[in-house]
């Protein structure tokens, strides 16, 4: 049996020491997967991000899949709804990090010259979660399955979990196994190996996208964990040629579900082209076959 005391920490550091630079937590975060950043956000920011997302919480419904209980709220496309998502995106060393680890530099011949490119991360989504008391833990995954990763150490994906409020053991803290992006596929997580990520309000966990995590159980009696989370991948997953933008929507909708599906509106299980943790194909054009994903 697992002691407790064995299993590996998860590495806080303050965001106002001078040591706390990019490349610590770069170093850091590749060595164990993923790393706390105590006070990146004053609470003024945390409040603004509350107040402006709290119209989005409170128009949710529950997930009927499962994956999320149903005492969890969710919120999702935070750019279009808070200026203080946007700022909180776009922080400096949130940003730093990102690039290091998922900028992507690529060398091809064009006939007899050998030409260089370089992407940046992207977007993969913005979420948030109000874990209400009674939510039972997720299942440990990694989050870059919804990439089909075939080198599961290669770093695909990064996410940023903000927390709003105080997140702890008893209301559901985020648990993590550090250390487990370095593991083989054959390796199933167990959850005695997971330890919780505590969070302030403002403090932040940086982690990998193929670092076994999972929200765990709010245990507790009238707390609600709100955490705000932040998911950047490699700029080359995508279509070469805007679909969306390319093909008019008044005529997209005239198409056959297998169309609408080359074109990008369907979903790469698990969950590729989400909106609102629903699948396009139902959302937008009343499609309920074989191949639409309930999430």
């Amino acid at each position: 049996m697992t002691v407790q005391s064995e299993v590996p920490k998860v590495v806080k550091l303050d965001a106002k020491d001078p040591k706390t630079t990019t490349e610590r937590v770069i170093d850091i975060v590749k060595r164990d997967g993923g790393v706390i950043i105590k006070g990146l956000f004053p609470k003024e920011h945390t409040d603004r991000i509350r107040a402006e997302l709290k119209p989005v919480f409170d128009a949710d419904i529950p997930d009927p899949s499962g994956f999320f209980p149903k005492t969890t709220r969710r919120a999702t496309g935070l750019l279009g709804v808070s200026d203080a998502c946007v700022e909180y995106a776009t922080n400096k060393l949130w940003i730093d990090v990102c690039n290091a680890i998922l900028t992507s530099t690529f060398q091809g011949w064009h006939g007899e010259s050998l030409e260089t490119w370089t992407t940046k991360p992207i977007i993969s989504s913005t979420v948030g979660f109000q874990i209400h008391p009674g939510s039972r833990a997720q299942d440990l995954h990694k989050d870059d399955s919804d990439y089909h990763p075939r080198d599961h150490t290669e770093d695909i994906m990064m996410g940023c979990l903000l927390a709003t409020t105080k997140s702890t053991y008893e209301n559901g803290a985020t648990l993590i196994i550090p250390g487990s992006h370095k593991w083989s596929p054959e390796r199933s997580p167990k959850k005695e190996e997971a330890v919780p990520a505590e969070l302030d309000v403002g403090d932040v966990l940086i982690f990998t996208g193929n670092v076994y995590h999972g929200g765990g159980a709010n245990k507790s009696v009238d707390q609600i964990r709100e955490i705000i989370g932040m998911f950047m991948v490699k700029g080359m997953y995508r279509p070469a040629e805007n679909q969306i933008l390319a093909v008019p929507f008044e005529k997209v909708k005239k198409f056959t579900p297998q169309v609408q599906r080359l074109l990008g509106y369907g979903i790469s299980a698990p969950s590729v082209g989400f909106y609102k943790y629903q699948d396009p194909m139902r959302v937008l054009f009343g499609v309920e076959d074989e191949e639409t994903v309930n999430m």
